[in-house]
């Protein structure tokens, strides 16, 4: 019963409320069709049609998350979560992506262990936001993806990288254990021999590596980024919300379940999605040779 409830929370997309979300819009204006949010000063936010685009800036500090930006992060997943865009782009600005939590001296010396567990619960709210998504992510990685950064990248769904990124788990090096979710993600992407080797020395390694590692899904070249980033989520805001909904639930749970366990979610799931608007959508546009134009129902 908990499986078929768990697709059925799934399959709802859009239905959370509106107020259990904490809107930081500071300001909303039209332009030529583009919607453009401002929001706090670490990230902003572009809708273009169907496919929503967040941008991390910090410069000078290549784009490191500041104190606040764990809550703004957090915040704009959850928006994203009830918003009518059906894909989520995560890129940084000015040639880097991310360079995790912002360690300045001032950000460091916290005085008291009750302050470093509340700050951890707000890098752990970003994290958790964005594993809970229902809907596609993309991270376009260009230059650096370190500690937080880079385990922000390997939360979304898809990871496209330039061939001048570079990525580490430099946590080791600063005395910290990995965060950002990082110790369950880079192991069920590379495997644990190969987590534990990058995480326990923190060492850099390059796109082609993380290629090779199974950790990223695609290398282009620099100026080729935009316009692969652009082709792939177009193709995902074309696919069917409930069914991407569905599957990413799956995956993430496939390696905590057995193979019996993996085949009675897939009938539950798959009930349920043959009684959807979608599937009768799709079986029409197959028969009449069109793309299909899924509603999420």
């Amino acid at each position: 019963m908990g499986l078929l409830v768990d697709i059925a929370i799934a399959t709802r997309v859009g239905e959370k409320p509106v107020n259990t979300l904490v809107s930081r819009c500071r300001l909303m204006v039209q332009v030529s069709g583009v919607r453009w949010r401002a929001m706090a000063a670490f990230i902003s936010i572009t809708d273009i049609g169907a496919i929503r685009t967040l941008v991390m800036s910090n410069p000078g500090r290549r784009n490191a998350v500041p104190p606040t930006g764990w809550q703004e992060l957090a915040d704009a997943f959850g928006q994203f979560e009830v918003s009518p865009q059906r894909v989520l782009v995560i890129r940084g600005a000015d040639g880097d992506f991310c360079a995790g939590a912002d360690m300045n001296r001032s950000v460091v010396a916290t005085p008291s262990a009750a302050d470093n567990a509340a700050r951890m619960r707000r890098t752990n709210a970003a994290a958790i936001a964005l594993h809970r998504l229902s809907k596609p992510t993309i991270a376009a990685v260009d230059g650096g993806a370190v500690g937080a950064g880079m385990n922000l990248a390997l939360g979304c769904d898809v990871i496209i990288a330039t061939e001048r990124s570079r990525f580490s788990e430099i946590f080791v090096k600063r005395g910290l254990t990995v965060d950002f979710g990082g110790t369950w993600l880079l192991p069920r992407l590379v495997g644990l021999a190969r987590a534990r080797e990058l995480a326990l020395t923190g060492r850099v390694f390059d796109a082609g590596e993380a290629l090779a590692y199974g950790m990223i899904s695609s290398v282009v070249e620099t100026e080729e980024l935009d316009a692969e980033v652009s082709e792939l989520a177009e193709s995902l805001a074309a696919g069917a919300p409930l069914a991407q909904a569905i599957i990413k639930r799956a995956l993430d749970r496939s390696s905590s379940m057995t193979f019996e366990q993996a085949l009675s979610f897939e009938e539950q799931a798959q009930a349920i999605l043959l009684g959807s608007e979608d599937l009768a959508e799709g079986a029409a546009a197959f028969v009449e040779k069109r793309d299909a134009e899924f509603r999420g129902r």
